[in-house]
């Protein structure tokens, strides 16, 4: 069964952090490219960070490259964002997902991606 479950999400002043953390299932986990995604009220969903579960093929946007950090936990299934020197501007609900290897995709595209979790919400405070 696929899965994803995201997790870690709360209120921060700017300049905090937070880890968001998403929990697969083992089908979804394996050997394919999972991301984190965010959307803000108004605002199409964007990409964060992506990578390959299996290693390597690390994607980050702009906007968050030195702060965000993408890592993951082999051992259980879980993928991490860990988010530092948050501003106000990173408030959004934040979505893992997961597709298989192969094919062409913009790995920070939500429209190549099949799995999606519920959102977890990220609130940065000025």
């Amino acid at each position: 069964q696929v899965q994803l479950v995201e997790t870690g999400g709360g209120s921060v002043q700017a300049g905090g952090s937070l880890r968001l953390s998403c929990a697969a299932s083992e089908y979804t986990y394996n050997n394919n490219r999972v991301g984190w995604f965010r959307q803000a009220p108004g605002k199409e969903r964007e990409g964060v960070a992506s990578f390959f579960t299996g290693g390597g093929g690390t994607y980050y946007a702009d906007s968050v490259k030195g702060r965000f950090t993408i890592s993951q936990d082999n051992a259980k299934n879980t993928v991490y964002l860990q988010m530092s020197s948050l501003k106000p501007e990173d408030t959004a609900m934040y979505y893992c997902a997961a597709r298989p290897r192969g094919g062409s995709y913009n790995p920070l595209n939500p429209s190549g991606y099949i799995y999606w979790g519920q959102g977890t919400q990220v609130t940065v405070s000025s």
